[in-house]
């Protein structure tokens, strides 16, 4: 072990000349769990899917233990052993059944608490587009409060980059599945950095040498040894480390089926297991050991339920009580500053998260927004009509009538199923910003409304342009804009409308079949398919987007008085006559701008509602 801890010095005296502001913790954490139980409601369904019984099922069953200031906690278990469950109990992500008592500094869970601890998920939950820098500094200016200034908070962000010898890809994008980007160390090392930037005196890590080699996964974790040692609190879950790694932790907890089977030092948890008749037959690495022994396999040959049986009844004979006497001894230690009432809930102004949101959020979906894709697939489609409409004057007044009705229809799918999508792809990114606290959810909903504005304005802008002039409408500028000015308002009431089905259902197959359905329903009761439509059905069209679209672009174009060629021999009609325009109407003109004015808001204050939820712990 003495040559493990040389092993690590060593490594850590490479970066010796680094420069870091995170050598200390600013305040000392100790944290303390006892008679941790967690349990989970199974409903079985009966016939036709109705629920005839609901059993509960225990996750976690009465799980004790501490660790202070400059330890690093390792939890081990097989898969289902309830190590991630246990990791967000005490990171204060967990509720529901929960019970026990879980306090740091002899507190419980709160905003000040929330601002000095960090969490780092199994998943790395990071934007593709954006550079490990722009990642890093993005997080420092939304997370670290203002009393730093804005060049702090960016030389902050840069010592975490030098730190975790991230400097040779500091300008590399992070990529994702079908993107190539940085590796997957490094894709890890910007997870813990972005904790790491407020300095935390608590951090966890759910499995952060997952799917690792083991050079990676030995530089990380030393990363993380030098942080314990500068005062931190670190808890992770790790899968079968090496042998190295093993040995730089400095307790271990063992779980098996939500049970512990051995919590303390990891230097004598061979010894314990051996005077309790477990030794392994051949010399091992002590984690492999271990995970054996929590599947129940043992070098005796016992039966595995009669293994594990047997390591929970010498746990609870050996360990749990003297355990709950130290755990209850660091009851009375000094609070070190943890005061609550001196912490605000948000480390920045609505108007600072606003604005580094709104930067954040352009930098990553701009690349989307303005894919290739995209603007060849409205392109086409802008030509394909114009070439349809080619030059359809008045007299073909059916014609021109839908041509409109297409933009109705078109500009309605396109910008609702963009929207759609937004929410349920951000929901991880969303769940972990909001649970650490990082910004108000008010500041996050306004930005992406803004940020994504323009972007969904330039195409349809796009498309009018080239579809009016080759179509042959009415060539005045008054005209073009009142067009132009209808079709926007109704893509924006459009994506509304998605956003809050995104928003209410968070799954995108679900989203998009009930955005289907709606709009589907919308472009029926439009006025131009159907135009005797059944009186018990015909209040459809007082909430369809097509249908005040439809109107409001007849009437952009179209006036009662204006004439049209009917009856032959020269003869004009009024073009308010018409049936199909008749039934329609051109009047009330504001009555359908202020019912989509409505809709614009209505639709939005259901998303912002609905996304409530989300990165909010359930009590």
């Amino acid at each position: 072990m003495e040559q493990e801890m040389a092993d690590i010095e060593a490594l850590n005296e490479e970066e010796s000349g680094v420069s870091t502001i995170f050598k200390k913790a600013t305040r000392a954490v100790s944290l303390r769990f006892e008679d941790v139980v967690y349990k989970v409601r199974l409903a079985k369904a009966g016939f036709c899917g109705k629920i005839v019984k609901a059993e509960e099922k225990v996750i976690l069953k009465g799980i004790t233990g501490k660790v202070l200031p400059g330890e690093m906690l390792a939890m081990f278990g097989p898969s289902g052993s309830g190590k991630t469950t246990l990791l967000t109990a005490l990171g204060g992500k967990l509720g529901g059944l929960l019970d026990g008592n879980i306090s740091y500094n002899g507190k419980n869970f709160s905003n000040s608490m929330k601002r000095n601890m960090g969490f780092v998920t199994q998943d790395d939950v990071l934007y593709p587009h954006l550079t490990v820098t722009e990642t890093l500094v993005f997080t420092a200016l939304l997370r670290l409060e203002n009393t730093f200034s804005k060049e702090e908070k960016i030389m902050h962000a840069e010592s975490v980059i030098t730190q975790l010898g991230l400097t040779k890809c500091k300008n590399s994008i992070i990529g994702g599945p079908f993107m190539r980007g940085v590796s997957g160390g490094e894709r890890k090392r910007v997870s813990i950095g972005q904790e790491m930037l407020i300095n935390p005196s608590l951090l966890f890590l759910d499995e952060p040498t997952s799917g690792l080699d083991s050079t990676t996964a030995q530089r990380i974790v030393s990363n993380l040894w030098e942080l314990a040692k500068g005062g931190r609190t670190i808890v992770m879950t790790i899968h079968q480390p090496s042998s190295r790694l093993f040995y730089m932790f400095d307790k271990v907890l063992l779980l098996s089926e939500g049970s512990p089977l051995y919590f303390g030092e990891g230097s004598q948890v061979m010894d314990y297991f051996s005077s309790n008749g477990y030794a392994p037959a051949v010399p091992m690495n002590p984690a492999d050991f271990l995970l054996d022994l929590a599947n129940g396999v043992s070098s005796n040959s016992e039966d595995p339920g009669l293994v594990k049986q047997n390591l929970v009844s010498a746990y609870k004979s050996n360990l749990a009580n003297k355990l709950k006497s130290e755990v209850q001894d660091i009851d009375g230690q000094p609070q070190d500053g943890l005061n609550d009432q001196k912490v605000a809930r948000w480390a920045t102004t609505w108007w600072q998260q606003f604005s580094v949101l709104l930067r954040r959020g352009v930098k990553e979906r701009k690349h989307d927004s303005f894919s290739g894709l995209k603007i060849a697939q409205v392109l086409v489609v802008a030509f394909l009509s114009g070439l349809l409409w080619w030059q359809s004057d008045v007299s073909h007044l059916q014609d021109q009538m839908g041509l409109l009705f297409f933009y109705s229809g078109f500009w309605g799918f396109f910008p609702l199923f963009e929207a759609i999508f937004t929410f349920p792809q951000e929901r991880s990114m969303l769940e972990k910003e909001r649970s650490s606290g990082m910004y108000r959810l008010s500041s996050y909903f306004m930005s992406r409304i803004v940020s994504d504005l323009p972007m969904e304005l330039v195409l349809p802008t796009i498309f009018v342009s080239i579809t009016y002039w080759m179509a042959g409408l009415k060539g005045t500028p008054r005209n073009f804009l009142h067009t132009l000015f209808v079709l926007l308002y109704s893509v924006v009431v459009s994506g509304g409308l998605g956003l809050a089905l995104g928003a209410l259902v968070l799954n995108q197959k679900s989203a998009t079949i009930m955005g289907s359905v709606i709009m589907l329903s919308f472009l029926l009761a439009g006025g131009y398919y159907v135009t005797h439509v059944p009186a018990f059905i015909s209040w459809v069209k007082y909430i369809s987007i097509s249908q005040y679209t439809y109107k409001l672009l007849l009437g952009s174009q179209f006036k009662p008085t204006d004439t049209y060629p009917c009856g032959g021999a020269g003869g004009v009609c009024f073009i308010g006559d018409y049936p199909a325009i008749k039934q329609v109407g051109l009047d009330g003109q504001v009555l359908g701008a202020v019912a989509l004015g409505i809709m614009l808001v209505v639709y939005r204050l259901i998303a912002f509602f609905a996304l409530m939820r989300i990165g909010v712990t359930k009590k």
